[in-house]
């Protein structure tokens, strides 16, 4: 499980307790009763900042009503959730992005976006304080009424979109590479069941669309710590293959696998003159530091990508015992740390090995080199086994947004719950077949829905509810300048990669 499942709510009332509880991430929220409420005594070790922490009403309650319960989940407990919120399919894009900015600028972007990322968990912090909610959508609705709480809404919706998409696109990719070298199939002759689009359709009847149509996915919780052992073993296998593939690369067996089960996926890849295989090049097997082409602009995109888990803060802050905004942001910190250095390693190790020869999934890379690696056919089911569970535990968000958004004072209905998850389980699989690449959902999503929630959103929700703080103080000025700086990575990566789309079209005769 990762970032966009981390911050699904699956919310049922407690007659007796007025409890609510989230399935899909094994926390349980209580919202205790008046006696419960009264009693200081849990929260004497809370900054004086906190005092007063959900003294509004965020569910139409009054004030004594909706104060907090104490954490029960540990420090550690914490940092492992937040970590395996913040990681997710975006790492696979890392090296990619490395490859198309060069060592020294992909360090500094990621740099930067971690620390922005941080600073924006800051912001959401003292805005839940302040503003009294522990959702994020309302926290958009108290600042901005509707409006706030469909742009909250729209973007973490954007983003399961995004992630489900990257998701399949794996099973995309992956699935017909496992299906051959199980089979001993040396070469894909256009056989059915080796084409990625028939692959994902098959998946998604068979597998995912019943479990998406359960009503409680509490079970699939565990794949949370499962996908993020997955992750781990991934870059270890990154880590130990550098040094098994030599370069140069071998043209013969790289140009043959190419022909049979890459190039039919990254055809508008390959046709620029960035990222063709070049093998001929003297300095292919040379670090480059600083790089800028065509598609470089989607380094940021995939970077914000990569570090949303913005609508899992707040209900890990809930559930962390001994509760406080500086604990809080220091489990935020060591999170943040640990998926930097992870990220990082993953970025330049897989770089190290391909160069620029990298494909903008790095794990379907290594099969134009190793073809049937046992090791690598061995992370391949494992990342295969965890995006599959994970995609049901996405679209429970997407379908509990709609639903309260479309018809919220209705009684469940099996035909309503049907249609809207067929419905975006089969939106989602017409993306997947029909855009050419994960670079672009990436791309998209990262400029789109990543830079709403971790710039834009924060800030804006931070200078309109907190109150204590004039607009001349510093740090109401630094929220605005996160704001608009929000706009402009949002703006600018748009529009480029707009741009790039329109060339490769222009340049495909498309």
């Amino acid at each position: 499980m990762t970032k966009t499942e981390m911050g699904r709510f699956n919310i049922s009332p407690d007659e007796d307790s007025s409890s609510y509880s989230s399935n899909s991430n094994d926390f349980t929220y209580s919202y205790p009763t008046k006696q419960a409420a009264m009693k200081k005594s849990h929260y004497v070790d809370m900054d004086p900042e906190n005092q007063n922490f959900l003294l509004e009403s965020n569910l139409g309650k009054k004030k004594y009503e909706t104060d907090f319960h104490p954490g029960t989940t540990s420090f550690g407990m914490s940092v492992f959730n937040l970590s395996n919120a913040i990681v997710g399919s975006g790492i696979l894009g890392l090296s990619y992005a490395m490859a198309n900015t060069g060592i020294a600028l992909f360090v500094i972007l990621l740099t930067f976006v971690s620390i922005f990322s941080l600073y924006s968990v800051h912001l959401l912090l003292k805005t839940a304080n302040e503003g009294g909610s522990l959702l994020y959508e309302q926290l958009g609705h108290k600042a901005f009424g509707l409006a706030g709480k469909l742009a909250a809404s729209g973007s973490i919706t954007m983003q399961n979109i995004g992630a489900m998409s990257s998701y399949l696109f794996i099973v995309k990719y992956e699935l017909p590479l496992v299906i051959q070298a199980l089979m001993s199939i040396e070469d894909n002759k256009g056989e059915w069941y080796l084409n990625g689009d028939y692959l994902v359709l098959l998946v998604s009847l068979v597998l995912i669309l019943p479990l998406s149509l359960l009503r409680n996915l509490g079970y699939l919780g565990y794949t949370s710590g499962f996908s993020l052992l997955c992750m781990v073993f991934f870059l270890i296998v990154v880590m130990c293959k550098k040094f098994q593939i030599s370069c140069p690369l071998e043209a013969a067996l790289l140009n043959e696998t190419l022909n049979s089960t890459v190039m039919h996926l990254t055809s508008t890849l390959t046709s620029s003159p960035e990222t063709s295989f070049n093998l001929t090049n003297d300095d292919t097997c040379q670090p480059r530091y600083f790089i800028f082409n065509s598609q470089t602009v989607y380094a940021v995109p995939i970077l914000t990508f990569s570090f949303v888990c913005h609508p899992a803060i707040l209900p890990i802050y809930e559930e962390l015992k001994g509760r406080s905004r500086r604990r809080m942001m220091n489990v935020s910190k060591i999170s943040f740390f640990a998926m930097f250095l992870m990220y990082l390693l993953a970025a330049i190790f897989g770089y190290l090995t391909f160069y620029g020869h990298v494909e903008p999934e790095l794990l379907h890379t290594y099969s134009a080199v190793l073809g049937a690696d046992i090791i690598l056919l061995i992370v391949r089911l494992a990342v295969l086994m965890a995006v599959t569970l994970t995609v049901p535990v996405v679209i429970f968000p997407i379908r509990s947004s709609l639903i309260q958004l479309l018809c919220p004072a209705k009684d469940f209905s099996w035909w309503r719950h049907s249609f809207i998850t067929v419905s975006i389980l089969g939106f989602t699989n017409l993306l997947v077949i029909f855009v050419p690449t994960i670079r672009d959902i990436f791309g998209f999503i990262g400029a789109s829905a990543a830079a709403m929630l971790i710039f834009i959103l924060p800030s804006a929700f931070y200078i309109k509810l907190v109150k204590k703080e004039s607009m001349k103080s510093v740090q109401k000025i630094g929220a605005v300048f996160f704001l608009l700086s929000g706009f402009v990575v949002m703006i600018g990566s748009m529009t480029l990669i707009v741009l790039d789309w329109i060339h490769n079209a222009s340049s495909d005769g498309h």
